[in-house]
């Protein structure tokens, strides 16, 4: 069972700036792929960045060019760089982690944190 924990969220004015960080257990961490999702009150998670072993990136449109994300496989975490905030990026972010063993497919959430962007 991988162990999934953010950090770094809290209350940040417009055009600010935040680092979350998620720190995955186990050994295997350099495999995983690795995502932050987004959840505003009332919406649905909606997927924010991904980047997978081999270091390939996705952005969604609404944070291209404003978040960037990185892993450091030596600490097991993985970094979300948000900057030019805006009151609509105020959401719970969630970390996942997706494993592959023998062909099957296992994901791990963390619990999240709050990012709030005043407006």
């Amino acid at each position: 069972q991988v162990q999934i924990v953010e950090s770094g969220g809290g209350l940040v004015q417009p055009g600010g700036s935040l680092r979350l960080s998620c720190v995955a257990s186990g050994s295997g961490f350099s495999t995983y792929g690795m995502a932050w999702y987004y959840q505003a009150p009332g919406k649905q998670r909606e997927l924010a960045a991904a980047i997978n072993s081999g270091g390939a990136i996705h952005y969604a449109d609404s944070v291209k060019g404003r978040f960037t994300i990185s892993r450091d496989n030596a600490k097991n975490t993985v970094y979300l760089q948000m900057n030019s905030l805006k009151p609509e990026d105020t959401a719970v972010y969630y970390c996942k982690g997706v494993q592959v063993v023998f062909g099957q497919r296992y994901e791990y959430w963390g619990q999240g944190t709050q990012v709030t962007v005043p407006s």
